[in-house]
């Protein structure tokens, strides 16, 4: 090897995460070619994406692949169309913006925005998409008015009537299964775990009703067929895996179940409607 050309490791370092292979297994969705971050917008028609001014035009090649993989095979998990993933066209994207200090990812909600880091982010993709979902469809699960609600914190609290639907119905029936017991009567072994963790730390972040669901949606992904490490990683031998914080065992077949029902009505819910249009 020329050692003119040789990358050092120190370069490789100053490469950051991004320029590492992720392991994935779903299909060729881009035929081998390269897409843009505009390519992402038009597929699933995201409000908007915005790129930190520090992304090179490099990143923003191996950033915009990454990120429409890992969103074509979410929504290939989920069996739903393209709308589901940009919440009807609700949700907006950033990459290497809005950073949030010891945070690599994070939706937030007043803007509507899903964030990955530039070179921390990876593997959480999945988990902050279920933030913008949980956030998205508060209002339309309950009769709440307000701007920074999120449905599983709402179902939990029991604080507001439901909109009575097929769908309403499901997704309770997931909360249900991801916050209590098999007999409905007392906290899931999920919920314990992470409220004991919480009175380890002298916190209050992994009990919260809306990381608690994140974490569990994250958690039914990782578990499936089509595998993809940008999209979800560490929900199985991580540290925080290692404290209890993500649901296992027949816990996680539970919620895996109704989550895949529930977004298996909500796709073909939305195929019905743009076939009767």
């Amino acid at each position: 090897m020329n050692p003119t050309k040789a990358q050092s490791p120190a370069r490789e370092l100053k490469k950051g995460r991004l320029h590492r292979e992720f392991y994935r297994n779903g299909d060729d969705h881009r035929a081998g070619a390269d897409v843009s971050f505009q390519d992402v917008l038009r597929l699933f028609r995201f409000r908007s994406i915005e790129i930190g001014k520090w992304v090179t035009e490099e990143e923003k090649r191996i950033a915009a692949n990454l990120f429409f993989d890992a969103l074509c095979d979410l929504m290939d998990i989920l069996q739903v169309p393209e709308n589901v993933i940009s919440l009807n066209g609700t949700l907006s994207l950033g990459f290497g913006v809005g950073g949030q200090k010891h945070a690599s990812a994070h939706y937030n909600s007043a803007k509507k925005q899903l964030s990955l880091a530039k070179n921390a982010g990876a593997g959480a993709l999945a988990h902050e998409w279920f933030h913008a979902f949980d956030h998205y469809i508060a209002s339309k699960m309950f009769k709440v008015s307000g701007s920074n609600l999120f449905a599983s914190e709402i179902w939990l609290n029991e604080n507001a009537s439901m909109h009575i639907h097929a769908l309403n119905e499901q997704l309770a029936s997931c909360f249900r299964y991801i916050f209590l017991d098999k007999a409905g009567n007392a906290p899931s072994e999920l919920m314990t775990k992470s409220v004991f963790v919480d009175q380890q730390l002298k916190s209050f972040y992994y009990a919260r009703p809306q990381e608690v669901a994140a974490r569990s949606f994250e958690a039914c992904i990782q578990h499936q067929s089509i595998k993809n490490a940008f999209l979800v990683q560490g929900t199985m031998k991580s540290a925080e895996a290692k404290l209890g914080i993500y649901p296992h065992g027949s816990q996680l077949n539970d919620i895996a179940t109704q989550l895949k029902t529930y977004f298996n009505w909500l796709g073909k819910a939305l195929d019905h409607s743009v076939t009767d249009a």
